[in-house]
C-alpha cells in the first residue's frame, strides 16, 4: 500500500513529481487519482479551484504560457464571463489541444509578467471574442479597479496594430468610463447612452438644502432625476438596505423623483431604458424618445462584427 504524499493531495501535479515522490505509474494511474490532461492529476479528494484549473493548465503547456483574455481579468479580480474555457497565449506555432483549454499563438509576447498578460493586453484579447456590451462595462470595471492604464492600452493600440483584438478595443475605448462603480452600473450607463437618452452625471455629488449630500448613481440635474442601481447587497445588507430608506426620503423631501433599477430588471434592457425614459418625462423631458435601432443593436452584437461588418 502507497502512502500518498500529503503535498500531492491539495493540488494539481505532474505525473513526473508524483514519481520523483516514489509513486508508481500504475498508482498514478488508479482509482485515488484523476487525469486532468497528459500527464496532470490530482488526487480524487481534492476539489479544483478556479486557480487549481489554471495552475493544473500550466503543467501541460509549455513553460511560458500566459493566461490572457477573460481568464487572466478573472484572475485580476474582474467577475465577468464564463470560466471555461481557459485562455492562455504561447509565441510560437504550438498546437495542443487540452480539454477545457483555448491557446493562443502569437508572433510576439504581449506585455505581461511570468503568470499573465497586463490587464490592458488581456482587454484587448477580450474584445476580439466579446459582445459590444461586455467590452465596454469589462473595461469600466478595469478602470475602477485601477488595473487599466490607459497609456499602455493606446500603445499596444497604436504599435501594435497587428494584434488580434485592436480594432475592437479601439473601437470602445471611448465608451469607457472610469466613474462607474460597478460593472452594472456601467452596463446601465451604456444602455442609457446607446439608446439616445441625454447623458446623465455619474455618481457626481448632490448637495441638500439641509446642508447634507448624497452621491448617486446616475443624475440628471435639468429635470431633478436620479436613477440608482440596487443590486443584491442593497436588500442583504441591512445596513445598506437602512441606509437607501433614508437616502430616498431625503431626495423626496428635495423634490427629487428616482427610478431603482434591479438586477431582474436590468436583464430588459429595453423595458429598463423605457422607465428611465418616462422618469425624465416626468419632470420635464421633451427630448427624443429612446431609439432601439440603429447603434443600439450593437451592444448585443459581437464586438468584432460591429467593427468589421460582413459583405453582404
Amino acid at each position: 500500500m502507497y502512502v500518498i504524499p500529503e503535498e500531492l493531495r491539495g493540488r494539481p501535479f505532474h505525473r513526473a513529481e508524483a514519481l520523483e515522490a516514489g509513486l508508481t505509474r500504475h498508482v498514478v494511474q488508479g482509482p485515488q487519482f484523476v487525469r486532468l490532461h497528459e500527464s496532470v492529476y490530482r488526487h480524487r479528494s481534492h476539489e479544483l479551484s478556479f486557480a487549481g484549473e489554471i495552475a493544473a493548465a500550466r503543467l501541460a503547456l509549455p513553460a511560458l504560457a500566459l493566461t490572457t483574455g477573460i481568464t487572466r481579468l478573472q484572475e485580476l479580480g474582474v467577475g465577468h464571463g464564463p470560466r471555461r474555457p481557459l485562455h492562455f497565449v504561447v509565441r510560437g506555432d504550438h498546437h495542443l489541444q487540452l480539454q477545457g483549454v483555448f491557446l493562443h499563438r502569437t508572433v510576439k509576447w504581449p506585455p505581461g509578467d511570468a503568470d499573465g498578460t497586463r490587464a490592458e493586453a488581456a482587454w484587448v484579447a477580450y474584445c476580439a471574442e466579446s459582445r459590444t456590451m461586455d467590452a465596454i462595462k469589462v473595461g469600466c470595471e478595469l478602470l475602477r479597479l485601477g488595473l487599466l492604464d490607459l497609456a499602455v492600452l493606446e500603445q499596444i493600440i497604436t504599435e501594435e496594430r497587428w494584434r488580434r483584438g485592436v480594432r475592437e478595443a479601439s473601437w470602445a475605448v471611448p465608451f469607457l468610463d472610469c466613474r462607474c462603480r460597478s460593472m452594472p452600473e456601467a452596463e446601465l450607463l451604456t444602455l442609457l447612452r446607446f439608446s439616445g437618452l441625454p447623458e446623465p452625471e455619474v455618481n457626481a455629488c448632490l448637495r441638500l438644502s439641509d446642508g447634507g449630500e448624497i452621491t448617486p448613481d446616475l443624475w440628471y440635474e435639468q429635470w431633478r432625476r436620479v436613477v440608482e442601481y440596487e443590486g443584491s447587497q442593497h436588500q442583504d445588507d441591512r445596513g445598506q438596505y437602512t441606509g437607501d430608506i433614508d437616502r430616498y426620503a431625503r431626495c423626496r423631501r428635495e423634490g427629487v423623483d428616482y427610478l431603482q433599477v434591479t438586477k431582474e430588471l436590468l436583464r430588459l434592457p429595453k423595458e429598463t431604458v423605457r422607465r428611465v425614459h418616462r422618469l425624465l418625462a416626468d419632470g420635464g423631458y421633451t427630448g427624443p424618445e429612446p431609439d432601439f435601432a440603429g447603434i443600439w443593436q450593437m451592444l448585443f452584437e459581437p464586438l468584432r462584427s460591429v467593427v468589421r461588418p460582413q459583405w453582404p
